[in-house]
């Protein structure tokens, strides 16, 4: 079942006087529960495109249908929702808010989306529990590792139940043991919960985690690979 379905995507960035061609007419179709990685050297569009897949940027050019919902015709209020119904995020540098808990982190967006407290707690409790973080629910992030972190960042994202997760180089900052872990438990989310990751990286322990690769160069698609 085809979950989103990308045509002829275009981004020209205008620079002055002279345009920078980020991604260049990528089509791409993902299905519920792949666990697809997008590889290519710096510069070669795959965050551009992860971050036009996910509303947090406007396409040139193209379409981008994530289940019947043109995503890019979508503006302001209505976008912010459909994000926050319907995909999680994952960022390089974790994002999470200094001043609040790990437990509060996670509730940030069940705030937004209006949960009670009971429910808020209960989902932010399990899913912290889910990455192994039971015991650090009330550490502030400057008390938690960087893979700590990151796991932070995960539950956070998974908290507002999305269909897919879009995780940007998500591993950069972290050393192997904390990969392996982070690898683990979104592979495990990924398969018992059916819930769709796309990576954005060039880390070679996501390619070898990862079910599909897609590898970008100069803004386009040279190879589309699943592993049997």
């Amino acid at each position: 079942m085809k979950v989103i379905e990308v045509k002829n995507l275009h981004k020209t960035y205008d620079e002055g006087e002279v345009k920078v061609e980020a991604v260049r007419g990528i089509d791409l179709t993902f299905e519920q529960g792949e666990f697809a990685a997008i590889v290519g050297p710096s510069g070669s569009g795959k965050t551009t495109f992860l971050n036009m897949l996910g509303g947090l940027d406007t396409p040139t050019k193209g379409e981008i249908d994530i289940d019947g919902v043109k995503v890019h015709n979508m503006k302001g209020s209505a976008l912010i929702d459909f994000r926050m119904k319907n995909i999680g995020f994952v960022f390089q540098a974790y994002n999470l808010i200094p001043v609040l808990s790990a437990k509060e982190n996670v509730e940030f967006i069940m705030r937004l989306q209006k949960m009670t407290k009971i429910e808020r707690d209960t989902r932010a409790e399990e899913l912290l529990k889910a990455v192994g973080l039971g015991d650090r629910m009330n550490s502030r992030p400057s008390k938690l590792s960087g893979g700590q972190q990151q796991r932070v960042a995960v539950a956070r994202a998974l908290a507002s139940k999305p269909k897919f997760i879009l995780a940007d180089e998500p591993t950069a900052n972290l050393d192997s043991k904390s990969t392996e872990t982070l690898l683990d438990i979104m592979e495990k989310l990924n398969k018992e919960e059916n819930i769709t990751f796309i990576f954005s990286t060039h880390d070679a322990r996501v390619v070898k985690k990862a079910r599909r690769i897609i590898t970008v160069e100069d803004g386009k698609i040279i190879s589309d690979e699943r592993k049997s």
